[in-house]
């Protein structure tokens, strides 16, 4: 089912989206329905700023996780190998 939304708009917005929409060979209704929804699109995903501090406090829980150095890891991963009898 399709509903109707009515925007106003002065003249200058609605002659620039007018232009945009004809340089696309769109109409003018179908050019907004796309930029509706590529802003519902930008507005679900976090931005960018969200994003970079997600991956830095991820980094700093990383760096303070005890982990292993890398020739005890593969050992434990070796022993794993050798303790499992699904592997071939």
């Amino acid at each position: 089912m399709t509903k109707r939304l009515q925007v106003l708009l002065d003249d200058a917005d609605l002659r620039t989206i007018q232009r945009l929409a004809k340089r696309e060979r769109q109409t003018t209704a179908e050019w907004v329905r796309q930029r509706l929804r590529e802003g519902v699109a930008n507005a679900a995903r976090p931005d960018t700023a969200t994003r970079l501090a997600a991956i830095h406090a991820a980094y700093r829980r990383e760096s303070q996780a005890p982990v292993p150095e890398i020739d005890e890891m593969l050992a434990e991963i070796e022993r794993g190998y050798h303790s499992d009898p699904s592997t071939p």
